[in-house]
């Protein structure tokens, strides 16, 4: 890394550090984040890190995947976080590669306690959230004065795989006005059903965004009321970001990424009325 105006913290062997890789763009990655991969032995990563971010490895650092996808067969949580445990024993200097940021829906905190009950030392590298990344590229501020003073940020599954029968939708529907679902597109029928059985307007604004902050980036903008079956008909695919709220109108004014290429993104078949 060139030469920067501070000192970073050294990697010691034997220590775990749980690093978010942003939701893509490479450029996204922190100075801290960069430190760490080209400090590591080995980098344990997930699904969403992209490839790019991987190339920043350095040469002869060990890759192992560790992702999570829904429906495919993959590693266990538990033996993740033993996996984890047992790279950092073999005196290794160990990146856990996490996308977003770890604490952010990522299992973060979970393994945190793992190595914290192994007496494994470890340290937090934050990392620029889907939400904060995948909206931005999207061109939609995720707060503005006159359109919102809250935000949400909701989990569109619990671990069983399930719409979140816990949560209660009718505080959620009358609370931020701007709602932030993760992983939600399997269930988005069933959660635009609940918000709009709690209150919400059928033509509240919602934008989809696919793949946020990668070249295959897509953004849907559409209604409540037919998020569902537009995100059905356009083939959105995950990963995905939902968008619920008045902010998503100014997209057609900030639209920065669809400017600066010549055109907007694909699969966007109107502007909410």
């Amino acid at each position: 890394m060139d030469s920067l105006p501070f000192d970073m913290p050294r990697f010691e062997p034997g220590a775990v550090w749980l690093v978010g890789a942003g939701p893509g763009d490479p450029g996204l990655l922190s100075l801290l984040g960069l430190h760490a991969l080209r400090q590591a032995d080995v980098v344990v990563y997930d699904a969403l890190v992209s490839e790019a971010v991987l190339e920043l490895a350095p040469p002869g650092c060990e890759r192992i995947y560790a992702g999570k996808r829904g429906g495919r067969p993959s590693p266990s949580q538990p033996d993740i976080s033993k996996r984890l445990v047992e790279l950092a024993r073999e005196g290794l200097r160990v990146c856990r590669l996490k996308g977003g940021d770890p604490c952010m829906f990522g299992r973060g905190g979970e393994e945190a306690l793992a190595l914290a009950e192994a007496n494994v030392p470890f340290r937090m590298v934050p990392g620029i959230t889907a939400a904060v990344g995948g909206l931005a590229y999207a061109g939609i501020p995720m707060t503005h004065r006159d359109a919102n003073t809250a935000v949400s940020f909701i989990t569109g599954h619990t671990a069983g795989g399930a719409v979140p029968e816990k949560l209660d939708w009718e505080a959620l529907a009358r609370g931020a006005q701007v709602l932030v679902f993760y992983m939600a597109l399997k269930h988005l029928e069933q959660i635009s059903e609940r918000l709009l059985a709690a209150g919400r307007e059928a033509d509240t604004p919602v934008a989809i965004v696919s793949k946020a902050t990668t070249p295959e980036q897509r953004v849907l903008v559409t209604t409540l009321g037919r998020c569902a079956a537009e995100a059905r008909a356009a083939a959105i695919e995950p990963p995905a970001i939902v968008v619920v709220g008045e902010v998503v109108r100014l997209r057609a004014s900030l639209d920065w990424l669809g400017a600066s290429e010549g055109s907007a993104p694909p699969g966007e078949p109107h502007e909410p009325g």
